[in-house]
């Protein structure tokens, strides 16, 4: 095969768009349906991470075989590709993943040549938030009024925006945790529903009625964090992963991220100092960390700053740790996590 030769000739550093053209190669030679690894006749998804993973498994039902990039306990972000799973993309029918999270998969992707690739940061709207980041409740306002807001609440905190140390967004910083507000989730799952239907006709009906019932489920989750969350007695929470901008500016909270914060790391006493100026002004109770976060920065915070701890889980894999099963689950832990935190009746 004319594609094979090529694959030797290229050098050691181009390794991994070689091993997409050699499996490209290879797949189109073996179509039988042994190769599907026992699927039969199931569109093979292959999903970037697990909030893609969750919506390709509940919209695709029993038509899909799932596999995710991204295995349970791996931090997404720093997520390296094997030549195997580089290979795995380019097998599959369709591939969901989210621009701007993880590089590598963004890189492999892109030399996959897999026609039904959907990216879900188009399916919503995205918005630049920096470390702090205010909310307006808008309710049930349109997104395009939302989305205004975001961008006034944007310039109204710009001299807050030094980011959290680990901004992932693309240029001009927009913030790719969409996943973590249900509104634009459930925007994001009725694009994924339509993208399916169009991949695998035959089965449209079903991805139509998984979707509606996901998407219900997902405004019955938007409903419980808008009651749940109505009179805070303060609307200031502090996290170490600046995840949760959508979520704040959706129901009218404030996050103050810990910038340059590794979870891992011991926080400086200038850093201690910091955040408990803005516990005090801002009334704080919680510095909420994530599941895995280090126990021992999480005590030495608190301890220091006489505020609790709390976990916030910014939902980007589900493990044994996790307070919950799925993602409607642990969206429930954290709610009652900021609703114990922010006082909220």
């Amino acid at each position: 095969m004319t594609v094979m030769n090529v694959r030797r000739l290229i050098p050691t550093t181009a390794v991994a768009g070689a091993v997409v053209l050699g499996l490209t190669a290879l797949s189109a030679c073996s179509t039988s349906d042994a190769a599907d690894g026992g699927n039969g006749d199931k569109l093979k998804v292959t999903a970037s991470f697990y909030p893609m993973q969750f919506l390709a498994e509940r919209i695709g039902g029993e038509h899909v075989a799932v596999t995710s990039l991204t295995k349970p306990g791996v931090e997404p972000h720093d997520l390296e590709l094997t030549p195997r799973q580089i290979g795995s993309i380019s097998e599959s029918d369709y591939v969901l993943y989210l621009k701007g999270i993880q590089p590598a998969v963004d890189d492999a992707i892109k030399q996959s040549g897999v026609q039904n690739t959907v990216d879900a940061a188009t399916l919503t709207t995205l918005e630049n938030h920096g470390s702090e980041v205010s909310g307006h409740d808008h309710g049930h306002e349109g997104e395009e009024h939302a989305d205004e807001h975001g961008h006034e609440g944007e310039e109204a905190h710009e001299e807050h925006s030094e980011g959290d140390g680990h901004n992932h967004g693309e240029e001009g910083g927009a913030d790719p945790h969409i996943w973590l507000d249900p509104v634009k989730y459930a925007e994001v799952a009725k694009g994924v529903g339509k993208s399916l239907e169009k991949a695998d006709p035959d089965h449209a009906a079903d991805y139509k009625k998984n979707t509606d019932a996901l998407v219900a489920e997902l405004g019955e989750l938007n409903t419980a964090y808008e009651t749940g969350l109505k009179n805070p007695a303060t609307k200031t929470f502090i996290t170490t992963h600046s995840a949760f901008g959508y979520l704040a500016e959706r129901y009218g909270l404030t996050q103050q991220g810990i910038a340059g914060i590794d979870p891992e790391a011991e926080p400086s006493p200038a850093r201690i100092q910091e955040i408990h100026t803005i516990a005090e002004k801002e009334k704080a109770t919680t510095v909420f960390f994530e599941t895995l976060a280090s126990d021992r920065t999480a005590k030495t915070l608190a301890k220091d700053t006489g505020l609790k701890t709390g976990v916030l889980d910014p939902l980007e894999g589900i493990t044994d740790k996790s307070r919950g099963a799925d993602y409607i689950e642990v969206m429930e832990s954290n709610l009652a996590a900021l609703q114990k935190a922010l006082g909220a009746k």
